[in-house]
């Protein structure tokens, strides 16, 4: 087993121990000596595993005292005239200065890829795409989100458009206007304004250091919630690991539904991928949503959403008519740019030079 996979397995494992109790809220780990001759691998390993752990919430590092679990997964529910509160602990989260920028995705790699796909697909590049896009684009996304982020899904879960605020006037004619629409405040202003663009009640929902307040989601009346879990525009907030599973919980219990816009934590300092909900759900209660638009360029009008197998044919009953506005050639050239590599390459890239500059403003 390689290095990497080392820290990573050590990761998954302590993390498993804190969701399932092993190690209780406000409780100390083992310090990074003996959790690493317990495990029988480097004490380098550990900290690698354990920087993961208080990246997302789960423990906090108190200088010179070591690691304690931050983790609360315990039943939060705040009604009306409910007295008692419980308070979650705060894991300590890299957050990236927003003057830190990213590599630009390589031109010649695009030019290039634009001529291969032109190339071997020849002719049909002009041909209409399918309804919900390009067989070769969603098996593209469907594995690459396979090996990136630990979503299994298929490619018939998978609708692309023309940007995620396409998407989001597809979830509105889906769910329809008899419901209210949870949104986080702040938050990216095209998100409100396509919501009410197509007839629905908001309800703007206050953000926390860590999400949404919690008196604010289990009071609301909304049964859709839109949330960027991973830093939130403009306040730039992540949700901790307690508080995804908050979220999830208010879905069960209000049988409400989750759109998890997941906008750029593919540039995550960290060195794994954000955890998202999505991969959490186990009831079908998430739509994960994401675009290109920040990973290659402004120029590649094309976002992707994800749903889950329940809710496919209420999707394809309310808007399956609709044209995918997304051109052939750039959906293949999008697809060959992830099956080539290229794309993850470049997203590797990124994170490289974001944790660069993370590690210089501490």
């Amino acid at each position: 087993m390689d290095k990497q996979k080392r820290y990573l397995k050590v990761y998954e494992d302590v993390r498993e121990d804190i969701i399932g109790g092993r190690y209780e809220t406000g409780s100390k780990l083992p310090s990074k000596r003996v959790m690493a001759e317990a495990m029988g691998v480097s004490v380098i390993t550990i900290e690698h595993a354990y920087e993961l752990l208080a990246e997302e919430g789960y423990i906090i590092p108190k200088e010179k005292s070591g690691y304690f679990v931050s983790f609360d997964d315990s039943e939060i529910y705040i009604g009306k005239g409910s007295a008692e509160k419980k308070t979650v602990m705060r894991g300590n989260k890299i957050s990236v200065a927003k003057n830190i920028g990213e590599a630009a995705f390589s031109y010649s790699i695009y030019a290039k890829t634009v001529r291969r796909v032109l190339s071997e697909y020849d002719s049909r590049v002009m041909e209409k795409s399918p309804k919900t896009g390009m067989n070769e684009l969603r098996s593209a996304i469907a594995n690459y989100l396979g090996r990136s982020r630990r979503l299994e899904v298929s490619p018939e879960q998978i609708i692309i458009g023309a940007g995620a605020e396409y998407l989001y006037g597809l979830i509105v004619q889906t769910f329809g206007r008899d419901i209210i629409y949870g949104v986080e405040s702040p938050s990216y202003q095209k998100i409100a304004k396509v919501y009410e663009a197509g007839g629905a009640e908001l309800l703007m929902l206050k953000l926390g250091s860590d999400g949404v307040e919690s008196d604010e989601l289990w009071n609301g009346k909304m049964k859709l919630l839109h949330i960027t879990p991973y830093r939130s525009f403009p306040s730039g907030v992540t949700a901790s690991a307690a508080k995804k599973r908050e979220y999830l919980k208010w879905s069960r219990k209000k049988d409400g539904y989750i759109i998890e816009d997941d906008f750029e934590s593919e540039f995550t300092p960290s060195r794994k991928p954000e955890e998202t909900i999505f991969s959490l759900d186990e009831e079908g209660r998430v739509i994960y949503v994401n675009t290109f638009t920040r990973t290659i360029g402004s120029y590649a009008r094309c976002a992707y959403m994800v749903l889950p197998m329940n809710l496919i044919s209420a999707f394809s009953e309310k808007i399956g008519f609709y044209e995918c506005p997304v051109p052939t050639l750039d959906q293949l050239v999008i697809a060959e740019l992830i099956e080539s590599g290229d794309f993850e390459r470049h997203i590797n890239k990124v994170r490289r030079y974001n944790r660069k500059g993370a590690q210089s403003q501490k």
